[in-house]
C-alpha cells in the first residue's frame, strides 16, 4: 500500500496477527533480482542528527565521519527519523518493529528492571525473522535488549532472542571509568582511566604488567600522541608510573571495569556462552575496536558460504563514560594534548564525544575495507562502490545525543532522554545495490520500527504476514527504488516512560548540573558516570539533604526536601513522554510527579505542547517550550488549534493500540494452554521474573509463581482484544 488513508488516524490493520503493508519485494526486492543481500547494520550509540554534518547538522565542529560521509553519499540519507528517547526501547523497535507499548521496554534497561521490561523470547526478532529467509545473525558490541538480571537465559539471552553468534556486552552500557587506572593511585586521581603523560600526576615513562605476570616498558608518546599509560591501557596491562618491570605491585588490579578499556566479555557461539573474565586479554582493549575485530572475523568466515547473513555491529561510542580513544583511530594532530582532558568536564565533553564518534568511524571504515566492501586510494580515502558486492548497510543512531554533547542550534536540555527533536530525531542511512539515484535524501516520516520491516523487504518476506502479531512497522524498501515515492506514514509517533520494576520500584533520582532531576540513569554510577549527583539509596554527595542514607525514591522527593531546606527547586525532567506528529505539527504530551508544597504532596502533573515542524538543515526551529508551544499562545492560532484536534486523539489511540490481556504470556493473541505450559514450565524452573509474573494496575512482583497461574487459569480460551497498528 501507499499509505495509510490520510483520514483520522486511519488504522492499517486489525488484530494481534498484523496486518499487510508495503509490497513483497520478490518482484525485484532482492539486491540484484535473485539473491537476497547480506545486511551490515550498524548502530551509533547517543549519535543523534544534530551530530551529523552529512544531514545538515553538526554545529561548528561536527565529527569528522569520511567514512560514514562517503556510504551516504553513495546511498538515501533518511532525514526525517525518529526512534525512541533511550536506547533499549530504540533498539527493541529496529529488533523487533513494534513500539514501547508493545515491548514493555520504556527506558535503557537496568539491573533492576524486570522480565516484563525486557525483549520477550517469544518476539520475532530481526534474527528470526531472517532465518526463515535462510540468513545467518550475528550481533558484535552493545546488546542492552534483555538480562542478564531477571532473566531466565541470563546471559544467553541473544542466543533466545535468535542470534546464531554474539560477541559483545549483554548489559551494554561500559562500566565507570577506573580512577585508580588499574590500582596505581587512590581513587578520583585519574579521571580518564590512565595515567596521563603530563601533570602533577602524569609520567612519561613506566612498566606495563598484564594479568599474566609479563611486563614491557613504556616510554615517551606514541607517534599518535598517546602518553605511555594509555598505550599500556589500550594494550590490556596496568601501567606503573616512573617504575620499571621487575615484580608485579600487589596493588594492581585486573578485575575492574575501566570504560572503554576493560569490559565484561560475552561470546555466544552455536548456543555455548562463555563469560570472559576481566583479566584475559579479549577484555581488554579499547572496546570499539574489539567490535570490529569481531564483525570482521565473522564476516569474512561466512565469505563464500552461498548463505546469506546479516551482521548487527552494535558500536557502544559514543555513550557515556566519556573517555579518550587510541590516537592510532584518530585524524593525524588529533590526538595533541587529548591526555590532558579531563572526563569528569562537561564543558570538555563535546571534544571527548567528538573523539570517540570519529574513532568508531574509522572502525567502521576499516570493516568495509577489511571485507572487501570498499578499497582505499591513494590518500588512504574510502572508495565504495555499492554495486560491487551484495550487501546493503544500514547505518542508525539509536537515540539522540547526550545533553552536554549536543551540537548547536539543537538545546542540550531538550537532548536525549525527551521526547523533543534532539531526544528522537536521528540518522539513518541505507546503500547497496537496491539504492536507485544514490546520493539523495528522503524527508518523509520514518521510524525506527521501519528498518525493522526493511530487514524483511531485503529477504523477500512479507513482515505483517510473517510475524503472529501486531507490527508498527511500515515499508521502506520502495523509497530505494524510486525516488518518487509518497510518504508510507501519516503519522510517527515516539514514547518513553519507567520499566517495570518489582512492587512498582523505579530507578533513583539523578540531580544534573544542581538546576535538573532526572530518573533515566539506571544505578548511582550511571549517573555519576553522566556527571550528575546521586540523590538515590547510597548517596555520598555533600549536596544532598541528609534523610539518615534512605535516600530519596523521586524526583519529586528530592524537590520536597530542598523546599523543605529552604533551597530553591529544580525542574523535573519529563518522567513519561509521548509525541505525534503529522507533516506540518508535532505534538508532545510530558508526564512528571510534581511537589505541591501548599498541600507538601506528590502529585502528577501532565503538560501538552504543540510545535510547527521545522527541520531546515543547519538552523531548524527548535522545538522550545518557553517560546514556541503553539498551545501558549493567546488566542491559540487557529491552524494550530485544528492540528491539536486532529493529533490529540491520534495519540490517545496510540498508546491505547495494544490492549492488556492477562494471561497471554507468549502475546499470540490467545489465552490457551500454551500460556499454561509455558507458565508451568517457569515457575517450576525459575520462579522468578518473567513474562509470565503478569503486570496487574502497572504492578509487577518479580515472581512468577501459582498467583500467575491463576490469572492463566481464569482467562483460559480468551481471545485478546483487538490490536491496532496506525501509520
Amino acid at each position: 500500500m501507499a499509505a495509510c488513508a490520510a483520514l483520522a488516524l486511519a488504522a492499517c490493520g486489525g488484530d494481534n496477527d498484523g496486518d499487510t503493508s508495503g509490497p513483497s519485494p520478490s518482484d525485484g526486492g532482492h539486491a540484484d533480482g535473485s539473491s537476497r543481500p547480506n545486511i551490515l547494520f550498524v548502530l551509533m550509540d547517543d549519535v543523534g542528527i544534530d551530530q551529523m554534518a552529512s544531514f545538515g547538522y553538526g554545529g561548528a565542529t561536527p565529527p569528522d565521519l569520511p567514512n560514514m560521509d562517503a556510504v551516504a553519499a553513495a546511498g538515501v540519507r533518511f532525514r526525517n527519523t525518529w526512534s525512541m528517547p533511550e536506547c533499549s526501547p530504540g533498539r527493541a523497535a529496529f529488533f523487533a518493529g513494534r513500539y514501547p507499548f508493545r515491548t514493555g521496554i520504556y527506558q535503557a534497561i537496568g539491573q533492576n528492571d524486570l522480565a516484563n521490561s525486557q525483549l520477550s523470547p517469544y518476539e520475532v526478532t530481526a534474527p528470526k525473522l531472517l532465518k526463515q529467509a535462510g540468513y545467518q545473525s550475528a550481533m558484535f558490541g552493545k546488546f542492552h535488549l534483555a538480562g542478564p538480571e531477571h532473566n531466565q537465559a541470563g546471559n544467553s539471552t541473544p542466543a533466545e532472542l535468535g542470534w546464531d553468534y554474539f560477541y559483545g556486552w549483554i548489559g551494554g552500557l561500559p562500566g565507570s571509568i577506573d580512577t585508580t587506572a588499574g590500582g596505581v593511585a587512590p581513587e578520583k586521581t585519574y579521571t580518564c582511566g590512565f595515567v596521563p603523560a603530563h601533570g602533577a600526576d602524569g609520567a612519561s615513562f613506566g612498566a606495563c604488567y598484564h594479568a599474566d605476570g609479563s611486563c614491557e616498558p613504556f616510554v615517551g608518546l606514541s607517534p599518535h600522541d598517546d602518553s605511555p599509560g594509555l598505550q599500556c591501557l589500550d594494550a590490556g596491562g596496568i601501567f606503573v608510573p616512573e617504575q620499571t618491570c621487575g615484580v608485579k605491585p600487589a596493588t594492581l588490579n585486573f578485575d575492574r571495569e575501566n570504560a572503554y578499556y576493560v569490559s565484561p566479555l560475552v561470546v555466544i557461539d552455536d548456543g555455548h556462552v562463555e563469560q570472559v573474565p576481566l583479566s584475559d586479554p579479549r577484555s581488554r582493549g579499547y572496546r570499539t575496536r574489539i567490535e570490529a575485530d569481531a564483525a570482521i572475523d565473522w564476516i569474512k568466515g561466512r565469505q563464500g558460504s552461498g548463505q546469506p547473513w546479516m551482521a548487527t555491529v552494535s558500536f557502544s561510542a559514543a555513550h557515556t563514560p566519556l573517555q579518550q580513544p587510541p590516537g592510532s583511530l584518530l585524524a593525524a594532530g588529533a590526538g595533541v594534548g587529548k591526555d590532558a582532558l579531563d572526563c569528569a568536564s562537561t564543558v570538555q565533553g563535546r571534544t571527548l564525544q567528538n573523539q570517540m564518534t570519529e574513532a568508531m568511524d574509522a572502525e567502521f571504515g576499516r570493516i568495509l575495507v577489511e571485507t572487501g566492501l570498499a578499497t582505499r586510494d591513494g590518500d588512504g580515502k574510502l572508495v565504495y562502490d555499492p554495486g560491487a558486492g551484495n550487501t546493503v548497510i544500514v547505518i542508525a543512531g539509536d537515540n539522540g545525543s547526550l545533553g552536554y554533547s549536543v551540537k548547536l542550534p539543537f538545546d542540550p536540555t531538550l537532548a536525549k532522554g525527551t521526547a523533543y527533536q534532539t531526544g528522537i530525531w536521528v540518522p539513518l542511512i541505507v546503500a547497496g545495490p537496491p539504492v536507485k539515484s544514490p546520493g539523495r535524501d528522503v524527508e518523509h516520516m520514518v521510524n525506527a520500527v521501519d528498518v525493522f520491516q526493511l530487514f524483511g523487504e531485503l529477504a523477500g518476506i512479507d513482515v505483517h504476514k510473517a510475524v503472529p502479531r501486531a507490527v508498527d512497522s511500515a515499508p521502506l524498501f520502495p523509497y530505494l527504488k524510486d525516488p518518487a515515492t509518497a510518504s508510507q506514514r501519516t503519522i510517527n509517533f515516539s514514547m518513553a516512560g519507567f520499566n517495570y520494576q518489582a512492587d512498582g520500584g523505579r530507578n533513583g533520582p539523578c540531580v544534573m548540573n544542581a538546576t535538573s532531576c532526572t530518573q533515566i540513569p539506571v544505578s548511582k554510577s550511571v549517573c555519576e558516570d553522566n556527571l550528575g549527583v546521586w540523590w538515590g539509596p547510597g548517596y555520598d554527595d555533600a549536596s544532598v539533604v541528609d534523610n539518615g542514607g534512605a535516600g530519596y525514591q523521586s524526583c519529586c522527593q528530592v524537590n520536597q526536601a530542598l523546599f523543605k531546606k529552604g533551597q530553591a527547586m529544580i525542574d523535573i525532567l519529563p518522567e513519561s513522554a509521548a509525541t505525534v506528529r503529522n507533516d506540518s505539527y508535532k505534538l508532545v504530551q510530558n508526564t512528571v510527579q510534581a511537589y505541591d508544597s501548599a498541600a507538601d504532596t506528590c502529585g502528577t502533573a501532565v503538560s501538552t505542547e504543540l510545535y510547527a515542524v521545522d527541520q531546515a538543515k543547519s538552523s531548524p526551529q527548535l522545538e522550545d517550550p518557553a517560546t514556541n508551544n503553539l498551545l501558549a499562545r493567546s488566542p491559540v492560532p487557529a491552524e494550530a488549534q485544528s492540528a491539536y484536534d486532529e493529533l490529540l486523539p491520534k495519540l490517545e489511540a496510540m498508546l491505547a493500540a495494544n490492549p492488556d490481556c492477562p494471561g497471554d504470556g507468549n502475546q499470540d493473541g490467545v489465552v490457551d494452554d500454551q500460556d499454561r505450559i509455558n507458565w508451568q514450565a517457569i515457575a517450576q524452573d525459575w520462579g522468578l521474573s518473567s513474562v509470565y509474573d503478569f503486570v496487574i494496575g502497572g504492578i509487577a512482583d518479580g515472581v512468577t509463581d501459582g498467583a500467575d497461574g491463576l490469572i492463566v487459569q481464569q482467562n483460559m480460551d480468551k481471545e485478546c482484544p483487538k490490536s491496532h497498528v496506525y501509520h
